[in-house]
Parts: C-alpha cells; structure tokens; sequence
C-alpha cells in the first residue's frame, strides 16, 4: 500500500506538467516562428485532406509555427484536387495566406491534369530535386 501512495502524487505531478507544456505548447503568442515546413500531399483520401493535411499545413502557416511552409500536390491527390471545389476554395485560402503551393509535373502529365493545376495558380514543375534539397537542407518533411 506504501508504495501506491508514493506513486500516485508523482504520476498527478508528472500529469499536470504535461498539461501545461502541451497547452504552452500551442499558445500562439509563445511560438515563435522558425523554420522552414514542407508538407508532401499523396493520399487520394479527402478526409487525409481536410481533417489532416490542409488543417496542418494552413495552420502551421496562418499562426507562425514556421517562417516557411510549401505544399506540395503530388500523385494521386493531383486528381482529388482537381475534382473537389472544397479543396481548391482551401488551396487559394493557403496562397492568399502565405502558403507556397506546388505540384510535381510527372504526376500531372500521368494525369493529364497539367493545365487543371496551372489554372489553380499552381506552379506545375518537376519536384523530385526540390523535395531532395528541402530534405537535404534542415526542412522539416510531413508526408500526408
């Protein structure tokens, strides 16, 4: 019994300062900006989309969690893109908000979507040199 009784003060300690920094954590006016954030979009999944990678991404932007954020639309979510005004009305939110917003132009020829993201405003551009560098460079690389 001795034993729990040492154990559960500790374990509530150990509680409410997890609490604290995970909401210190998320409090805007504590987050200095740094970095540079590049997010790589893939999933074909419109609730990876919404409720995941467009969450993330314009967030991470629109409160400064980095200097520097890049989306970029790559594969099969060049098609949900193209197909989903939901998405595309978020796309334009991203770029009036700062987001850097590019797509990889292979996948979009295998598409046939080339002029679709052009149209968008989105730069259409090989993005397998530019992925490297950002890996290659200190970004920070979330894959969705």
């Amino acid at each position: 019994m001795k034993s729990r009784k040492r154990i559960y003060p500790a374990l509530l300690v150990l509680i409410a300062f997890t609490c604290v920094f995970l909401q210190r954590g998320f409090t805007q006016e504590e987050t200095a900006p740094s970095g540079k954030l590049a997010v790589l979009w893939t999933s074909a999944d419109p609730d990876v989309a919404h409720n995941v990678a467009f969450m993330y991404t314009h967030t991470a932007k629109k409160v400064g969690w980095f200097d520097e954020v890049t989306l970029i639309v790559w594969g099969p979510s060049q098609r949900l893109l193209i197909g989903d005004k939901s998405l595309q009305t978020k796309i334009k939110a991203m770029q009036k908000d700062g987001v850097i917003v590019e797509a990889c132009i292979a996948c979009a020829m295998n598409y046939d979507l080339v002029e679709e993201l052009k149209a968008l405003g989105i730069p259409v551009r090989g993005m397998g040199m530019p992925l490297t560098d950002y890996l290659k460079t200190g970004w920070k690389v979330l894959t969705f």
